[in-house]
This record gives C-alpha cells, structure tokens and sequence, in this order.
C-alpha cells in the first residue's frame, strides 16, 4: 500500500455501507448480536453524522462512523468506531481517517468530536493524545459490560472518553508537528508492553485485570482531582504511561 493508493470519502450507498458492517465484523469479529447493524449506517449518514470509507480501488480497507451528539448545552459528533483492515495497519492509514472527520466537522460548524478508547491499547492511545491532540478526562466502567470481541480479553470495557477540540491551539500545534503547550506532570498512569499477551491468554488474564483495577482507581482519583490526559509516552521496550496534569482552557483557542 502507498499513500496515494488508498482515497478516503464520504459513503452514501447501500452496498457502500454493507462492507463497513462486513470490515466492522473482521476486525473485531464480534458476535452477531453485538455488531452495529446496516440500519444505523445508514441513519448516521442521514441524520447529520459521519460514515467515511478508505477504499483501495473498489476495495473498502477502512472506514469511521459517527453520529451526532448533544451534551452540556453543545453540539458535537461522537466518532462511535474506527476500523482499519489487518494488512493497512501502521501506515497512517486511521490517522488520515481521523484528519478527514476533522475536516468534515469543521466545514459544518462542529468544533468537539469525542470517542471511547481501551487505556490499555497503548498504540491506540498514543495515536489519540500525542498525534491528534485528544484530551481524556472522564472514565466510563465497563462501558458495554463484557463484550464476545477477542481484542478485549474478556476483560470489563472500561472506557477513556478522548475529547478533540478540533479548532483549539493544542490540535492546531499537534497537526502542525509544532510544540505542544507545556504542562506539570501531577500525576502519570503506566501500562505495560506485556498487557496485550497477557490479555490474549486464559493462564495470564489475570495479570491484565490486575492491570486494569490498578489504572481504573488511578483515573478515577486523578480526574476527581482534576487533572486531564494530557500526554502519552512509549519507551524502547514499548511500554506507555500517561502524563496527567491541569487542563488549561486558553488551550481551547487557536493560536493569533
């Protein structure tokens, strides 16, 4: 695959939107009953959500979906699923996916998107904070209670909620390959390169749990605290950690 190989759009037919179900189905291989179905594809595309498709020739190898939301007196979208096919991984394949529903909200006058992901999925969080400027401060608990998905190891979802402030300094600097705005550390959340073996195994599951009520009482404690994710760190061995501390909100306007 080469960067030009793959164009990613707006889907709007049928037969468009069957294959996300299809591509949703192989990447998380959930069982029938937990698959998002057609019919909410194509009601997000309706009512004023997102359903992006990255296709290589006529082939669909990656797609996001969102929907419209309405919280504390402000619009947003909420970017329910992302999914990139195995062999279009680590290309930037979901960064540009990401990049094109920033684009989209921004034309139509959305200035928040937020969506959930697994704080032990270190790549995943690293992509979140440290390459699109997300923020995370409010925890959910087991969001969708234990899901048939292998990827989450029969483990409870627990759930960082990622808040893009798409037209604020912070993204502004991220998506510019420019400095961040600095920060004091108050508080760091590790994970372990070893979490996704463990999780993967019946005999090590309960070092991932064990992993997981250890960083769920660190959350919870630091953003009763008030502090936000702010950064995220891998070292050599692949290990994470995330740098918590205050969040400022002259963040949220773009840079004169």
């Amino acid at each position: 695959m080469t960067a030009d190989s793959v164009v990613i759009r707006k889907c709007h037919r049928l037969e468009e939107m069957r294959a996300c179900v299809a591509l949703q189905k192989e990447v998380w291989n959930f069982s029938d009953i937990e698959l998002v179905p057609l019919r909410l594809f194509v009601v997000a595309e309706k009512v004023g959500g997102q359903v992006m498709g990255a296709f290589e020739g006529n082939d669909l190898v990656g797609f996001a979906l969102a929907i419209p939301g309405f919280r504390a007196g402000r619009s947003y979208l909420y970017s329910h699923m992302l999914a990139v096919r195995s062999d279009h991984r680590n290309a930037g394949l979901g960064r540009r996916l990401k990049l094109f529903q920033r684009d989209d909200g921004l034309a139509r006058g959305f200035e928040l998107m937020e969506w959930t992901f697994d704080p032990l999925e270190i790549k995943n969080a690293y992509l979140n904070i440290e390459k699109l400027g997300a923020i995370a401060r409010r925890y959910n608990v087991n969001q969708y209670g234990i899901t048939s998905s292998p990827l989450q190891g029969g483990l409870p979802t627990d759930r960082l909620v990622a808040e893009w402030w798409l037209k604020s300094k912070r993204v502004e600097c991220v998506l510019g390959e420019q400095p961040k705005s600095e920060f004091g550390v108050q508080a760091t959340v590790p994970v372990p390169a070893q979490i996704y073996e463990w999780k993967a195994s019946p005999s090590t599951r309960e070092k991932a749990k064990e992993v997981q009520d250890r960083n769920r009482a660190l959350f919870l404690k630091a953003f009763a605290d008030g502090l936000s994710v702010l950064g995220y760190e891998r070292d050599r061995e692949g290990n994470g950690k995330f740098l918590l501390g205050k969040w400022d909100e002259k963040w949220l306007y773009a840079a004169p």
